[in-house]
């Protein structure tokens, strides 16, 4: 079963706008960025894109 988040729709933190862009320079994968952040992969998604944020892509 899919884990679910609390947070729903909750505006982004600049601590976490920072985090964010500092694990994705690291290249880290978004399954594990979304577990760091305790945010949905759709929400990391749409929040890198809106802020030009390269996200790894594992395969």
């Amino acid at each position: 079963m899919a884990e679910r988040f609390e947070r729903h729709r909750q505006p982004w933190t600049g601590e976490e706008l920072d985090k964010l862009k500092l694990l994705a320079k690291k290249g880290m994968a978004l399954k594990a960025i979304s577990k760091a952040l305790t945010r949905s992969e759709e929400s990391i998604k749409d929040r890198a894109k809106l802020d030009g944020i390269g996200i790894a892509k594992l395969r």
